[in-house]
């Protein structure tokens, strides 16, 4: 399937876009679906319209800086997320010009400006792409009851997914279904498949006159109120044009999406990351996933053969629809409380192991450098995202699921809620996968796809110099060899546990034994969470799921004194040993 945008010269109105209103007007409402392609709300608005209006709504809570917060960005968002949402709403402006419009630029609380507009502007139809996030369920619900009240047609189809969750749902007995193979039985062939998409449009009517209302372009980073902050260089750039690019790019290669099969894949690629790194741009509706989907069976039907669902990149789109489904008929899918499919775990809650895991201080170089990629570049490959979230919960750290899901909520430039949520469930063994057995090792899993450990020189450069033998354990080197690759371990890069501090002058023997004790960490730690892991399963199974806030409070007290006592256990055993 070919792409063309048929691009007009701007229509002279623009010389003047205030100009009055004499006909019929439509309000197109972008808040995701940022783009001109496959884009049902945007073709219904210019539809016997006179005027549209093309309105972004700057949120102050999405968008104003927060000091307070752990890294720069807003309440909500990190600074890398809300970059690329400008940079997507520029982009989408450039290519409304074009088409003889414009967006126009609101801020304020989105209800109460769309409410403002309607009653200003005497619009007869309100058109925007639907949306399944709790947010936007309860803000469109208060617009559509005024719109309603007030005569005006609302238009809000379902593009942002291939399928309506909700007809899933009800085909499904009116229950989401909660697996992958569950969830491909009622959802069949997508309706539209095999009809083609609107994908090229000519013009667009012009800006009626916006009256008292408050328009500007689109905002920078300064006047957001970020200042003259610095900025990363960033891989990845937002916007339309440049989701079609990379979609291009990525199908032209025929025999890579014919064999695309996930999980496999290099999490350790950074220069060419080993996936399309399109999940931003369909976070934002850059990309339409209709389009993209449709793009693949042009691709399948023309090879020999190719990879099949789940494992597949059109099996990407549909696990995509899965989580967007089960998370919209699932009350408190965000939370482990009252959430029906999540199993209740006293997970612990240490404010400073979360920091070090934040803040890539973990003493894990596998761990760390996936933890500054996410923070500096906003996106990492998802074996890299198993690999942190497996040891902040259930490998390693036992900390709360919540407490990683709203870290990647902030950084990650594709953050999703539905998606977001779904994968945070499903890597802390809360629900979807259960086999808590199976973990990330943080020292052989990224060794197996970069022995050489060039990620880790990457993106932790005080390792850069680190022989290989010893960049994923850099405790085990010795200290002729830390001194030679300028990194002291502990002081100038972090010790996996916290051991008090050793001078180097200490002697060699007593430095061995403390590696010594730093090298089995992983093993005993994991290994103690499988132990508590276990015993909150049969405890979920006993109680059918039905814990209480006592009954968790009282098996993380039953969970730490086991863990006091298991030390005195061994030592007693080692005791009985020796004497016999």
């Amino acid at each position: 399937m070919q792409l063309s945008l048929s691009l007009s010269k701007p229509a002279q109105h623009l010389k003047n876009p205030l100009m009055a209103a004499s006909g019929s007007g439509s309000i197109m409402w972008f808040r995701k679906g940022l783009r001109i392609h496959d884009n049902p709300a945007l073709e219904y608005a210019s539809k016997g319209s006179d005027f549209v209006y093309p309105v972004f709504v700057i949120d102050p809570h999405y968008m104003e800086p927060d000091p307070k917060a752990f890294s720069p960005g807003s309440r909500l968002a990190g600074l890398n997320r809300i970059r690329f949402l400008l940079e997507s709403l520029v982009d989408l402006d450039t290519s409304l010009k074009k088409l003889g419009s414009r967006l126009l630029i609101l801020k304020g609380e989105p209800g109460q400006v769309l409410i403002r507009c309607l009653k200003e502007w005497g619009v007869k139809k309100l058109c925007f792409e639907y949306d399944t996030d709790p947010y936007y369920q309860a803000l469109d619900i208060r617009v559509k009851e005024y719109a309603s009240a007030a005569g005006i047609e609302v238009f809000s189809p379902v593009s942002h997914t291939l399928f309506n969750p909700a007809d899933i749902i009800q085909r499904n007995g009116g229950k989401p279904p909660l697996t992958y193979q569950s969830f491909l039985k009622p959802a069949g062939q997508p309706s539209w498949a095999s009809s083609p998409l609107l994908t090229s449009i000519s013009s667009l009517p012009p800006v009626g006159d916006v009256g008292s209302c408050e328009i500007s372009e689109v905002p920078s980073i300064k006047d957001l109120g970020y200042g003259d902050i610095e900025q990363e260089w960033i891989p990845f750039r937002g916007g339309e044009s440049e989701a079609l690019k990379r979609l291009k790019e990525s199908i032209s290669d025929k025999e890579w999406v014919a064999n695309f099969e996930k999980p496999k894949g290099n999490p350790s690629a950074f220069v060419k990351p080993a996936t399309t790194v399109l999940s931003p741009y369909l976070k934002f509706g850059c990309l339409s996933s209709r389009y993209f989907y449709q793009c693949l069976q042009d691709v399948y039907k023309n090879v020999q053969k190719h990879t099949s669902p789940p494992v597949s990149l059109a099996g990407q789109l549909l696990w995509r629809d899965f989580f967007y489904t089960v998370a919209f008929g699932t009350p408190n899918f965000d939370r482990m409380e009252g959430n029906k499919l999540c199993k209740q775990i006293p997970w612990n809650d240490d404010d400073e192991l979360l920091a070090a895991w934040r803040e890539a201080r973990t003493g894990y170089p596998w761990i760390d450098a996936i933890m500054v990629q996410l923070r500096k570049w906003g996106w990492m490959h998802h074996l890299a995202r198993h690999s942190v979230a497996c040891f902040l919960t259930r490998g390693d750290l036992f900390l709360h699921w919540e407490r990683g899901r709203d870290v990647f909520e902030r950084l990650l430039i594709d953050s999703d809620w539905a998606i977001n949520n779904g994968n945070w469930l499903w890597l802390s063994c809360s629900s979807f996968f259960y086999q808590y057995n199976r973990i990330y090792s943080p020292i052989s899993f990224g060794k197996k796809y970069d022995p050489n450990g060039d990620y880790i020189r990457h993106f932790l450069p005080v390792l850069k110099d680190m022989p290989k033998e010893y960049i994923y354990e850099p405790w085990t080197a010795p200290p002729g060899i830390q001194r030679k690759a300028k990194c002291i371990i502990g002081r100038d890069y972090p010790k996996p546990v916290d051991l008090p501090c050793i001078c180097m002058q200490l002697g060699v023997i007593l430095i061995f034994t403390l590696m010594l004790v730093s090298v089995v960490y992983h093993d005993s730690a994991s290994k103690e969470c499988k132990r508590k892991l276990a015993e909150a399963y049969a405890l979920n199974q006993k109680l059918n799921g039905q814990l209480s806030q006592e009954d968790l409070d009282n098996l993380r007290r039953k969970l730490e004194q086991d863990e006091d006592l298991e030390p005195k256990i061994r030592r007693q055993r080692q005791k009985v040993g020796h004497l016999t």
